[in-house]
C-alpha cells in the first residue's frame, strides 16, 4: 500500500530524511517511531503530498504523491497532532462538511456519519458544538471524520498526545476495530511505546533521518536483547535527552543564522 525507496529530503546541506526505504502492507497497522526531530513528520508530509522529496520514490496505493497529489489525497485520511475540527460547528456538522469536501455522495452521507459516530460512541452528542467536547472526544471525532470518505490509508500523527491513559486505551480499541471493519491500512506515529507494542503489527524506527531498525515488536526486542519495546527503542536510539520538537525548517534557519553571525 505504501512503498518508499531511497527517500531523501534536504534543506540546504541538512538531511532531514536521509535515504530511507520501507514498505507498508495493505490492511496492516504500521508504526513509525523516532525521537523528536528524527524525521517522522517530514516523512509523513512527503507521503501526504505536503512536501516534495529531494530524491527517491514514493508510491501510495500505486500513485506518486509528487506527480499525482490530487489522486493520492482521495486515498487517505489523516489526523494531525493539532486539533483541526471547527469548534463552532456540531459534531454532525463537522462530519457533514468533510463529506462535502471529499465528494461523498449525498445519499450516503447520513448513513456513513451515523455508522462512524456510533462506532466512536459520539452519536448521542452529534448535535453538540465541538467546543463543549473533551480532548478525547475531539480526537474520536477527528478519527471518525478521517474515515468518512472510505480511504485506503489512515495517517495518525501522535493522535493520543496529551490524553489520559484510559482515553488512550479506549481510542486505540476503536482504531483497531476500524482497521478490521473498514479494511484500512493504518500508519501511525506515537511517543508512547506501549501503544505501538499493543496495536502495531510492524514498526520502523527512524533516528537522525535514518531508519535504524524494522520488524515486529517481538523481533525488535529480540534483536536488541531487551524485554520491552521501550527498552529496544532506547537501545537503538540512545538514552540521551533530545531537544524539544522544533520544525526542521526552523532548525535549519537557526543554524544558518548562527553561521552567518560567526562570519
Amino acid at each position: 500500500m505504501i512503498r518508499v525507496r531511497n527517500l531523501v529530503k534536504m534543506y540546504g546541506d541538512f538531511a532531514a530524511v536521509g535515504d530511507i526505504s520501507f514498505e507498508v502492507q495493505q490492511g496492516e497497522i504500521f508504526a513509525f517511531l523516532g525521537p523528536n526531530g528524527a524525521g517522522k513528520t517530514t516523512t509523513i508530509k512527503m507521503l501526504t503530498t505536503l512536501l516534495q522529496p529531494t530524491s527517491g520514490t514514493i508510491e501510495v496505493d500505486g500513485l506518486d504523491p509528487a506527480a499525482q497529489p490530487n489522486e493520492v489525497r482521495t486515498r487517505f485520511g489523516i489526523v494531525f497532532q493539532d486539533a483541526s475540527t471547527d469548534d463552532q460547528l456540531t459534531a454532525y456538522e463537522n462530519m457533514d462538511l468533510h463529506c462535502v469536501l471529499y465528494n461523498v455522495a449525498r445519499n450516503q452521507r447520513r448513513g456513513r456519519i451515523e455508522k462512524l459516530l456510533r462506532l466512536l460512541e459520539l452519536w448521542d452528542r452529534r448535535d453538540n458544538q465541538v467546543k463543549l467536547f473533551s480532548g478525547g472526544m475531539r480526537r474520536r471525532l477527528e478519527i471518525a471524520r478521517s474515515f468518512l470518505h472510505t480511504p485506503k490509508i489512515i495517517f495518525l500523527d501522535e493522535p493520543t498526545l496529551g490524553l489520559d491513559p484510559q482515553t488512550r486505551n479506549h481510542l486505540w480499541t476503536h482504531v483497531q476495530e476500524l482497521n478490521q471493519q473498514e479494511r484500512v491500512t493504518v500508519f501511525l506515529t506515537t511517543h508512547y511505546m506501549e501503544e505501538a507494542a499493543r496495536v502495531a503489527q510492524r514498526i520502523a524506527i527512524i533516528d537522525q533521518g535514518k531508519i535504524v531498525a524494522q520488524g515486529t515488536p517481538a523481533e525488535l526486542q529480540a534483536n536488541t536483547r531487551t524485554g520491552t519495546l521501550e527498552q529496544a527503542f532506547l537501545a537503538l536510539t540512545g538514552s540521551t535527552m533530545r531537544e524539544e520538537s522544533v520544525s526542521t525548517v526552523d532548525r535549519v534557519r537557526f543554524n544558518r543564522t548562527k553561521r552567518t553571525k560567526r562570519l
